[in-house]
């Protein structure tokens, strides 16, 4: 007998392919899965545990989630607070490695790229989890505090803490990451937005 329709998503066993669901995931599971690798700090086998995690979990209420607004931003979510619930859980360390997610775009400098994850391994994977959707997923102070579930303040308060630890860890490279010089002022938010993004791609 063929098994080959029933499937939970893209590996999982037991329930009927959903075409809709699998356009979705060509179209965003790239995205997803480099947004999992800076979660994770670099763990890119820790990464794809989590993205399947989050389909499996998103494929189980697709019809729901197919009817929202913005069904991309929902599984986001999902796989935020999936990397969350990980981290509750485990007391593992993450694997920084220097593989990212396939892109196609070139890497001007990996060992930047390795210090900046690194720096984000070293961060609480909650204070990890805000700086990723601030400047990564460029969500707003209150969409940031909605995924998470913690208060406009938190949200301000572990931004703040995070950018602190990625400007005195990067120095003057995170100058060298959003292209101005080192007399320049400070870099601010969109400065850090510009360095997260630019070594995710």
């Amino acid at each position: 007998m063929d098994h080959s329709s029933n499937r939970a998503g893209p590996d999982g066993p037991g329930l009927p392919r959903t075409p809709e669901f699998e356009e979705f995931v060509a179209f965003r599971a790239k995205h997803l899965l480099r947004t999992a690798f800076l979660l994770t700090g670099g763990d890119a086998h820790l990464a794809e545990d989590l993205v399947q995690e989050a389909l499996g979990r998103a494929f189980l209420k697709w019809r729901k989630i197919a009817r929202l607004e913005n069904p991309s931003g929902y599984v986001q979510a999902v796989l935020v607070n999936t990397f969350l619930s990980y981290r509750r859980r485990r007391s593992t360390t993450e694997r920084v490695t220097d593989v990212l997610p396939e892109t196609g775009v070139d890497d001007p400098d990996p060992a930047l790229r390795l210090t900046l994850l690194r720096v984000l391994a070293e961060l609480s994977p909650a204070d990890r989890a805000v700086l990723v959707l601030r400047f990564w997923e460029d969500r707003s102070v209150e969409e940031t505090a909605g995924v998470l579930r913690i208060g406009d303040s938190a949200v301000r308060t572990r931004t703040k803490r995070a950018l602190a630890r990625l400007r005195a860890a990067l120095g003057d490279d995170l100058d060298a990451l959003v292209g101005r010089p080192a007399a320049s002022p400070a870099p601010g938010p969109d400065d850090s937005r510009k360095a997260v993004s630019h070594h995710a791609h």
